[in-house]
């Protein structure tokens, strides 16, 4: 599977279970360690968990494989490394702690995933 493939399975999968300020970056030629990251945001720790686990079980149904995920106990942020996507769920509090917008964001490469 490729990684916009990817990408858009995992944007589809947040946006109809209803996470919020869902961004897809593209970081190729920015970094080695993924081709997207795929920022956004759950209401609650169970909503972040739940994300998670549906972005995953979407990824696995069509032959994918999740490399790694962290955070999935106490769900302020959850990570899933799919290789070349990563996903970052965030509660509100942490997302604006961190921002990992600003790190990888700049005009030409984000692209705002709405319902």
């Amino acid at each position: 599977m490729e990684s916009n493939e990817k990408a858009t399975i995992i944007c589809n999968t947040l946006t109809a279970k209803k996470a919020y300020d869902v961004i897809k970056i593209d970081v190729k030629g920015k970094t080695i360690l993924a081709d997207y990251f795929i920022i956004a945001s759950g209401k609650s720790s169970t909503q972040v968990k739940s994300l998670a686990e549906y972005c995953i079980e979407a990824i696995e149904k069509e032959g994918g494989q999740v490399l790694r995920k962290e955070g999935l106990d106490d769900c302020r942020w959850a990570v899933v490394d799919f290789g070349d996507v990563i996903l970052h769920i965030f509660n509100d509090e942490t997302r604006l702690f961190y921002h990992l917008e600003r790190l990888w964001a700049d005009e030409n490469n984000v692209e705002k995933i709405e319902d």
